[in-house]
């Protein structure tokens, strides 16, 4: 068959041209870039929270470099474009694309969303994670949020967290009968129970309150962190057992219109790193609290020590009311409580043979 020079070069170049055609559209989709504002709950500048491992501006810089400028996330702390506990609205309206804060805040909006963050009496950041990320738990966060048209992953964890702050001795339980208190979530409604007057205070705003009497005692997160805040020259007492927040997760909300229409290699991207942040920030947190629990107590002359047994008691009896209260009410609430509490019941089987032999007979 004799070959028309001419012809074939046509053909080729049309079938080239063609392909082309096809194939760009492809690419350019493959190549978008998005550029999402995300809020915080917390101050610029905070560490673990908007600073440092693990952080918000960690977790947008680990994104931006994976996804090679493909999402770029400008990040805002608490005030800067909205205040602290307004991260819930803004995302579900679509204002901002992300907020980094706790479930926790979001009790008026649901009740069960507390159980993401932390559950007085709870499981530890171990325990948290095997539910969160293979017992369901993410997957219930987001059936939480679906009417709302958001979901959410874990993205830190500040592990165990101390009781907080008091001006007094807490040596019995009528002691807590008209403190005023800064804290947040479930621990609040168990205290409110039990007399206290239940305040709830960004970060920035409880030294001062502490340290005029507006409050009597406060929580915040641990030894680093409220050390930072200068709650040490306020309050002399600063009682242990972690009793409200074993393991306080933090959260990555999103709005689920802009989540899905980021491609899945991004969502993948976002979720890895979240999870990277997940892990990085608590392992920040043991090195950070352990150096600066020895400082508050042989430099700053702190009194660290446990809630008498009674008073944990308590504590524990009432959790056990809030949360028998707050299931009767609301199915869903139900399936979140059944879930987590199935999983811990399972977890503290495998804890009594692992980790409790670790610190009662190995750590020594």
């Amino acid at each position: 068959m004799k070959l028309d020079r001419r012809s074939f070069v046509s053909k080729s170049v049309t079938g080239a041209a063609a392909a082309g055609t096809l194939a760009f559209p492809m690419v350019a989709k493959a190549q978008q870039s998005f550029n999402w504002k995300m809020t915080s709950a917390y101050a610029k500048g905070a560490p673990f929270y908007m600073d440092g491992p693990g952080s918000a501006t960690d977790l947008a810089k680990r994104i931006r470099e994976m996804s090679g400028g493909r999402l770029n996330i400008q990040v805002f702390g608490a005030g800067e474009l909205i205040p602290a506990f307004e991260g819930f609205d803004a995302v579900r309206a679509g204002t901002v694309e992300m907020n980094h804060a706790n479930s926790y805040f979001w009790t008026g909006k649901t009740f069960a969303a507390q159980y993401f963050t932390a559950v007085p009496f709870g499981m530890n950041f171990q325990g948290m994670n095997g539910w969160l990320y293979d017992g369901g738990g993410i997957d219930l966060w987001n059936e939480v949020y679906a009417p709302f048209g958001m979901v959410a992953m874990p993205c830190g964890n500040t592990g165990v967290q101390m009781t907080g702050w008091f001006k007094k001795e807490i040596n019995t339980v009528a002691d807590f009968k008209g403190l005023k208190m800064r804290i947040p979530g479930l621990a609040g409604k168990v205290y409110a129970n039990l007399g206290v007057d239940v305040k709830v205070l960004p970060g920035g705003e409880i030294f001062p309150a502490l340290e005029r009497g507006v409050i009597d005692a406060a929580e915040f997160v641990g030894p680093f962190q409220d050390r930072r805040l200068g709650l040490q020259k306020a309050a002399k007492y600063y009682y242990t057992t972690g009793w409200h927040e074993s393991s306080t997760v933090s959260e990555l909300l999103i709005n689920k219109a802009a989540w899905d229409k980021l491609p899945k290699d991004l969502q993948a991207i976002v979720s890895n790193a979240a999870a990277a942040c997940n892990v990085i920030s608590e392992g920040w947190c043991q090195k950070a609290n352990s150096e600066a629990m020895e400082d508050l107590v042989k430099n700053q002359k702190v009194i660290a020590k446990p809630l008498p047994d009674a008073v944990v008691k308590a504590l524990r009896v009432e959790t056990e009311k809030v949360l028998a209260e707050a299931v009767a009410k609301d199915p869903l609430v139900k399936k979140v409580h059944d879930s987590y509490f199935a999983f811990k019941a399972k977890y503290d089987r495998w804890v009594e043979v692992s980790e409790e032999q670790y610190h009662t007979r190995i750590r020594g």
